[in-house]
């Protein structure tokens, strides 16, 4: 079951993509398109987020020169599937890079084994129990999961996770409307996805 808010949400967050000009947009997701999806890459949308890509699906325009993403929409329908696949292992790779190469190790993973291939063995045996982390835009991620709405949008780059929106219509303001980044004392978001939120 779609929550009503979910979908009011995801509308609002299209709608605020939408005004900006800046992208084209091809007809929304369709809920065969949602389950093929869900089904092959192992994940359910969350409500807002399916709301969001059923409103419209945002195309990618040709990337500016030094642009770090040359797709940073998820192209979720007829995309390069090792792409996607990419895309939605972006924030477990990450941490796993820092683990490798930078001494990172989550305190709540126990302590740390010796040598490296063991304590990348385990650390992606504890991500694998880590809530899905699913792209928005380049590398602004939502939890998944049906049933749930309004997470903030988290910008995944390693171990290095900040806030980039209240939720996903905050997210379409401060990533791309013009009076981005103006936000007051009042803007507090609240992580929902356990381990990633102990990150930020």
């Amino acid at each position: 079951m779609i929550s009503n808010e979910g979908v009011r949400l995801g509308a609002e967050a299209a709608r605020r993509l939408a005004q900006t000009g800046l992208f084209k947009f091809e007809p929304g997701l369709t809920d065969a398109e949602f389950t093929r999806i869900e089904r092959h890459y192992g994940f359910e949308f969350a409500d807002d987020h399916r709301a969001f890509l059923a409103a419209g699906l945002p195309v990618n325009i040709p990337p500016e020169d030094g642009q770090t993403w040359s797709r940073p929409w998820p192209e979720w329908r007829g995309g390069d599937l090792d792409s996607l696949r990419r895309q939605l292992d972006w924030p477990v790779e990450g941490v796993l890079l820092d683990v490798e190469h930078n001494e990172f190790w989550y305190e709540g993973w126990g302590e740390r084994p010796t040598g490296e291939a063991a304590a990348l063995a385990t650390a992606r045996h504890h991500l694998e129990e880590a809530p899905v982390l699913v792209p928005v835009y380049a590398h602004r991620y939502l939890p998944a999961g049906r049933g749930t709405f309004g997470h903030p949008v988290l910008s995944m780059w390693q171990t290095d996770i900040i806030y980039y929106g209240l939720d996903l219509a905050d997210y379409m303001h401060q990533e791309f409307d013009e009076a981005r980044g103006d936000v007051d004392e009042s803007w507090s978001p609240r992580a929902t996805a356990p381990f990633w939120r102990d990150l930020l």
